[in-house]
């Protein structure tokens, strides 16, 4: 099985069996990604638009750089520039009635894709990273183009601010 490495560079000279397979490994983890940065919204256009940049670039690709790494820079510099041209809508926590479970109750109270929502999106893109997509501190910070301490700086404060938000919900 070709690596993702050496899949990036047969697509640079046109093999579409080889995007293929680069599309069938990251299809979920980069929509999710772009989902969760988005709030939901235009998902499938900068998908796309992440897809279009790695096969116009591919021959540019750096083979001793992680193809991951690559894809996921590409979609994080997608999503800020789609934030800068379109503002975010006001959000707020979802109100969800109490249930007789107590863990069904916190669980619903803490509506992630709201509250994640409220973040900035420095922060939001660090915890998604971290903690959606398991990247270590070193990895994040490569995708996000800042130190890994600015990765943990922006974990700490998106948890805290979470955790506030979540302890002022009735």
């Amino acid at each position: 099985m070709a690596t993702d490495e050496e899949l990036v560079g047969h697509v640079a000279v046109g093999d579409e069996d080889a995007l293929r397979e680069l599309l069938h490994r990251y299809e979920r983890p980069l929509a999710h990604f772009i989902h969760r940065c988005t709030s939901g919204r235009d998902v499938e256009d900068l998908y796309q638009d992440t897809w279009l940049r790695v096969v116009r670039h591919a021959p540019r690709f750096d083979r001793t750089r992680r193809f991951s790494t690559w894809l996921f820079q590409i979609a994080v510099n997608l999503c800020r520039d789609w934030q800068r041209r379109r503002p975010p809508d006001p959000a707020e926590p979802v109100e969800l009635p109490m249930t007789a479970d107590p863990v069904t109750h916190i669980e619903r109270r803490i509506d992630t894709a709201r509250l994640l929502d409220v973040l900035p999106l420095p922060q939001r893109e660090a915890l998604i990273l971290r903690y959606y997509h398991d990247l270590s501190e070193d990895e994040a910070a490569a995708v996000l183009g800042c130190p890994k301490g600015t990765v943990k700086s922006r974990v700490h404060n998106g948890l805290a601010r979470l955790a506030t938000l979540v302890r002022q919900r009735p």
